[in-house]
């Protein structure tokens, strides 16, 4: 068996988040408690918390996005580059926002309406030319409404084949654009058809151009699907297919809490920070994402400290497995001592 030596440098990672991370405090169950900050004043936060990348979706970048003509889409996206560059910003990912239009209730790529599929391909496509136009190469796909609420009403077979199509016609768009799946295995659908990072690995090596496809990995997602989300990691590594994360964390089965990383789970977010400092993650100028929510209970002026303290976990804990004890790890190892790895993370 092939084993993979553990990578030997040093990585200076770099972190993003995206504007929705700095919310009114709406949740599934209640209504703003908040007033917005512009995106203005969002883009302004983003150096003294010690961020450099953003995470766009394309109607961050161009609001009313449907009811714009290309040449709008390409003026407004030169403003919000040259807003970027003010900064010292960098767009790292651009996603489609498939799952909120009418279009697409029942499904954006597998929908059983021919005209509804050809409007979530034609958006994706303007989501390339924007990702193009503010510099960025990674286009993620949340599969949101790819799934449904009742088995009988899709082929699944199929719909695989519909997700499939898509993204080839994407690559086909642009010969340059690298997709990036991140998977979830429910909400907003009961369950979605690409549940996992390696249901995405598997359409990546399906693809037209399998080296343009990977996958983006959220830790919450993987701890929906009953997984661990740094073997969910390290699978994705493997195949170097790991191009993002978003970093957060979950209380239980509930619906998709993005909580602060490591709030809920220190130990679990140690094993994190351990695959991929130990697996190279970062050395192609991959960020460190951030997908974490404000607390519906935390007030404006302090709204932003959800991002600090996540931040500032990561590197603690990077802090760890950089100076962790590698010769006691062997020795409970080899004694089979696995419970001594309790007295390692004290």
């Amino acid at each position: 068996m092939m084993m993979r030596e553990p990578f030997k440098g040093t990585t200076e990672y770099c972190f993003s988040f995206g504007p929705w991370n700095i919310h009114e405090g709406t949740d599934p169950f209640g209504p703003p408690v908040r007033e917005a900050f512009s995106f203005d004043e969002k883009v302004g936060f983003y150096r003294d918390l010690g961020f450099v990348g953003i995470q766009f979706h394309d109607d961050d970048i161009v609001p009313g996005i449907d009811e714009k003509t290309h040449a709008q889409l390409i003026a407004r996206t030169k403003t919000v580059k040259k807003q970027l560059d003010d900064h010292g910003l960098t767009a790292e990912v651009v996603a489609p926002r498939l799952w909120e239009s009418p279009q697409t209730i029942d499904g954006a790529y597998t929908s059983n309406s021919p005209k509804e599929r050809q409007y979530a391909l034609e958006r994706s496509k303007r989501c390339v030319d924007i990702a193009n136009e503010i510099g960025c190469k990674n286009l993620v796909l949340w599969l949101a409404r790819e799934g449904t609420y009742i088995r009988e009403t899709k082929d699944s077979a199929g719909a695989v084949g519909q997700i499939l199509e898509a993204i080839n016609a994407l690559l086909e768009y642009d010969p340059e654009i690298r997709i990036l799946i991140e998977p979830k295995p429910n909400e907003p659908m009961d369950i979605a058809y690409i549940p996992t990072i390696g249901h995405a690995i598997g359409l990546a090596y399906a693809s037209d151009a399998q080296e343009r496809v990977g996958g983006l990995i959220e830790s919450a997602h993987a701890i929906l699907a009953g997984l661990e989300p740094s073997d969910e990691m390290g699978y994705a590594l493997y195949h170097k297919k790991l191009w993002s994360v978003h970093l957060n964390d979950q209380n239980g089965l509930k619906f998709d809490q993005d909580k602060a990383f490591g709030s809920v789970n220190l130990r679990r977010a140690f094993n994190q920070v351990q695959v991929l400092e130990e697996n190279g993650y970062g050395r192609n100028g991959e960020f460190i994402g951030l997908d974490v929510k404000v607390m519906r209970t935390q007030p404006r002026d302090i709204s932003t400290k959800h991002l600090l303290s996540s931040r500032r976990t990561f590197l603690n804990l990077l802090e760890k497995v950089r100076t962790f004890d590698k010769e006691v790890e062997q020795e409970f190892i080899t004694a089979r001592d696995y419970e001594g790895f309790g007295l390692l993370h004290s």
